[in-house]
């Protein structure tokens, strides 16, 4: 996984793009009618029902923009809302709160929608030694934020990017000249490369996760696409040696049954790719 300096890295560059992208040469509707020198008070006003995320990030962009802006936390990250609820109070400038305000909104209304969808999904789990996992299946130039919420509802994050997890998937293995050689191959180069990271392979059968086990070295089995009964046998068959993940088109109807299979993990793109926004606002008060 990435570093908590590399991932402070990614949020300030979101920040940055984000607010380049919004404000451009300036926010000419607030500074047509709005003095600089004029102060005001907002409030985000709650809509809806889940789990609230992205407060610490608010606050974030209000210092990039405004390091004058000063914000009162009613409900942290993590927190289960209600409509009517209010998150946080913000002051200062009113020409600041409005540069920020779309930002904070954007990146609050999604990054709440998936820590709900993740918290439902940590519940089905319950009393399960199964643990979630979201994937990069994730909207282009936001990941942080986005496994930034995963976590905050109660998941756990795969690797962040290519760089920092081996994983050796289908493409892969059958490129290198299958499963061995592509374990094989992957060990010398992290050798030469002096890098140290962890390898997951995918198994598409019960005949890959058997040639798989052949190896040493392999952190995590991934069971791409079994039936319940194939996901018990992979998981007795591996045992203690390595970890085991289960993935592909696991839903809601599906995650529990796959969790009693025994595995450690099951990953879903769709913590990330299939969310409704939660509805929120920033209204002046």
């Amino acid at each position: 996984m990435i570093s908590p300096e590399q991932f402070d890295i990614e949020i300030t560059q979101i920040i940055s793009n984000a607010i380049r992208e919004d404000v451009g040469d300036g926010d000419h509707s607030s500074l047509a009618c709005i003095p600089s020198a004029a102060t005001g008070r907002a409030k985000l006003l709650v809509k809806d029902e889940g789990v609230l995320a992205g407060v610490e990030f608010a606050r974030q962009v209000f210092a990039h923009v405004d390091d004058k802006l000063e914000m009162e936390v009613r409900i942290p990250d993590g927190s289960e809302v209600k409509f009517g609820d209010i998150a946080f109070y913000v002051q200062g400038s009113s020409q600041s709160i409005l540069k920020a305000e779309r930002l904070v909104l954007n990146a609050m209304q999604r990054m709440s929608a998936i820590a709900t969808k993740t918290k439902y999904y940590v519940k089905l789990l319950d009393g399960t030694q199964t643990k979630i996992l979201d994937t990069r299946k994730t909207t282009p130039g936001i990941r942080a934020l986005e496994k930034w919420a995963v976590k905050i509802g109660g998941g756990e994050n795969h690797r962040f990017a290519l760089y920092d997890m081996i994983m050796l998937k289908d493409n892969h293995i059958d490129f290198a000249g299958g499963i061995t050689k592509a374990i094989q191959k992957t060990q010398r180069y992290l050798k030469d490369q002096q890098k140290d990271l962890k390898i997951i392979v995918e198994a598409r059968n019960l005949k890959e996760v058997s040639e798989i086990l052949e190896s040493e070295g392999v952190y995590r089995i991934l069971l791409d696409n079994f039936d319940y009964h194939n996901t018990k046998k992979a998981v007795s068959m591996i045992g203690a040696q390595c970890l085991t993940e289960s993935s592909g088109g696991i839903n809601e109807e599906t995650i529990r049954n796959y969790a009693e299979c025994g595995v450690d993990y099951i990953s879903s793109g769709a913590l990330t790719h299939s969310v409704h926004n939660m509805d929120l606002s920033l209204k002046a008060v």
